[in-house]
C-alpha cells in the first residue's frame, strides 16, 4: 500500500545521530556518539529512596491524572529557585513543566510557525531541535558560530534580509554540537537585535549547571524584560534523561498557547518523575549533587584532553570547553569528512558524528564531526580517541 504520509512529514529523514547508534550497539564498536550524560552521575541511590517514599505515602498522586501545566510543588520550586539563582523569571513570565526540553522547542514550533515561517539558529546546531521546526515547515537559516557564540553582525543581516522570522533559536551555553559557549557581550547584543526587530528568541539551556571551568555567564532569559525570551530547562543532564522532565519559562500568553498544544500530545509530564525531581530540588543537598557531577566532568574532560593533544596530528584541531558534553574536531582544508567518519566506523570500529548531521542544509561541505566525551568509560574513551588519530593520519597522507 502506499501510505498517503501528510506533506510536513514527507521531507523528514531519521536522525542521523540514531542511525549511527545502530552501529554504535555492537559492543566492538567504542561509541563516542552518543550525547548521554556519564552513567557514574547518575543519583540512583537517591531516586530509589525518594520512589520509594513517594510511593509509600503519596501513591495515588503519582500514578493518577495530572494538570497539564505540572506538579504544583515542582513549578513553585523551579520558579523561586531559578528567580533567585539566575534571575530568570518576570510579573508577565509563567513556568510550564515538560516530557523534556524536547518538548519545550515542540511546543513553542507549533504555538509560533506557519508554514514558510524562518527560524534564525545557529550553525551548527541541535539536530533534534532543527529536525522539529523543519516538521512544522519552517525555513532555517543558520547563522555561522565564531570562538565566543554566533556572529552577531551575520544574525542583523539575516533579520533585515529574512521575512516571516518567527525566533532566533539559540544554545547559549556549551553548545551542542561545537561546545561553544556565547559571550556575555554577545547575549546582550542578541537580546537588543530581536528587541528592534520583534522577534523572539528560544533559548535552550541542557548544559549551563554542567560548567566545570570559567565563569559563569547570565542567561539571555535573565535580561527579558519585554516578553521576548522563552527559556528550556532540563533535569536530563543533572538528574537523569530517562526521567523526561524539562520545563519552559516565558510569557503566559504563548504559555498558555504551548499549554492546549501540550494537552494535545501526552496530556501531562510524567508525575512520579516531576515528584522526583522536586524531592531531590527541595530536599536534597542539590549544589553538593551538582559539585559531585562537575568533578566527574571536569576528570573525564582530562582524560578527553589529553588524549587528543596526543593522539591527534596537527593538522585536526578541536575547540576547548569549559562543560558541556561534546568535543567538536576539525579536519583540514579539502579533507573528506563523511569518508572520515565512514572509515572511523568500518576500519576501526569508533563511532563520531559527521558535522553536516547538525546543519540547517544537510548537503552542505562540513569538514567538522562531533565526539562525546561523557558516555564511555575512561579506557574507551582513550582507545576511541587513539583509533581516531591513527584513522587520521593515514587519512591524511
Amino acid at each position: 500500500m502506499k501510505y498517503p504520509f501528510s506533506d510536513r512529514v514527507l521531507s523528514l529523514k531519521p536522525s542521523a545521530i540514531r542511525e549511527i547508534f545502530k552501529y554504535a550497539s555492537d559492543p566492538s564498536v567504542i561509541s563516542l556518539s552518543a550525547g548521554n550524560p556519564a552513567p557514574e552521575a547518575f543519583p540512583v541511590r537517591e531516586i530509589a529512596e525518594i520512589s520509594a517514599k513517594i510511593l509509600a505515602g503519596h501513591p495515588v498522586e503519582a500514578l493518577q491524572y495530572g494538570v497539564t501545566e505540572g506538579y504544583a510543588p515542582l513549578r513553585e520550586y523551579m520558579a523561586q529557585y531559578l528567580k533567585e539563582r539566575h534571575g530568570i523569571g518576570r510579573g508577565f513570565d509563567g513556568i510550564l513543566i515538560t516530557s523534556g526540553a524536547q518538548q519545550v522547542m515542540d511546543l513553542a514550533a507549533k504555538s509560533l510557525l506557519n508554514e514558510g515561517d524562518t527560524v534564525l539558529c545557529e550553525e551548527p546546531s541541535f539536530i533534534g531541535s532543527l529536525n522539529t521546526f523543519r516538521s512544522y515547515r519552517a525555513h532555517l537559516r543558520g547563522i555561522p558560530m565564531e570562538p565566543d557564540g554566533m556572529d552577531m553582525d551575520a544574525l542583523e543581516r539575516a533579520l533585515d534580509e529574512e521575512r516571516d522570522v518567527k525566533f532566533i533559536y539559540t544554545i547559549p551555553n556549551f553548545q551542542n554540537p561545537t561546545g561553544i559557549t556565547m559571550s556575555a557581550e554577545k547575549r546582550r547584543r542578541m537580546y537588543a537585535l530581536a528587541k528592534r526587530h520583534r522577534v523572539l528568541i528560544l533559548e535552550d539551556n541542557p548544559y549551563g549547571d554542567l560548567r566545570f571551568a570559567g565563569e559563569p555567564v547570565p542567561a539571555v532569559k535573565s535580561l527579558d524584560e519585554d516578553g521576548l525570551v522563552v527559556y528550556a530547562g532540563t533535569f536530563s543532564k543533572v538528574i537523569a534523561p530517562g526521567l523526561r522532565v524539562g520545563y519552559a519559562v516565558a510569557p503566559r500568553e504563548l504559555l498558555q498557547k504551548m499549554v492546549v498544544c501540550k494537552q494535545g500530545e501526552d496530556v501531562h509530564t510524567n508525575l512520579w518523575a516531576q515528584m522526583v525531581c522536586y524531592e531531590m530540588m527541595a530536599h536534597t543537598d542539590f549544589d553538593a549533587h551538582l559539585a559531585r557531577l562537575r568533578g566527574v566532568y571536569r576528570k573525564k574532560a582530562k582524560v578527553a584532553t589529553d588524549a587528543l593533544d596526543r593522539c591527534l596530528p596537527p593538522e585536526v584541531t578541536y575547540l576547548p570547553i569549559q562543560g558541556g558534553l561534546f568535543f567538536w574536531c576539525t579536519l583540514p582544508q579539502g579533507a573528506d569528512m563523511p569518508e572520515f567518519c565512514r572509515q572511523a566506523i568500518r576500519d576501526r570500529k569508533v563511532c563520531v558524528v559527521p558535522g553536516n548531521a547538525f546543519l540547517p542544509d544537510e548537503a552542505a561541505p562540513c569538514r567538522s564531526f562531533r565526539i562525546n566525551y561523557t558516555t564511555p568509560s575512561n579506557e574507551k574513551l582513550t582507545r576511541g580517541i587513539e583509533l581516531l588519530g591513527g584513522l587520521a593520519r593515514d587519512f591524511l597522507r
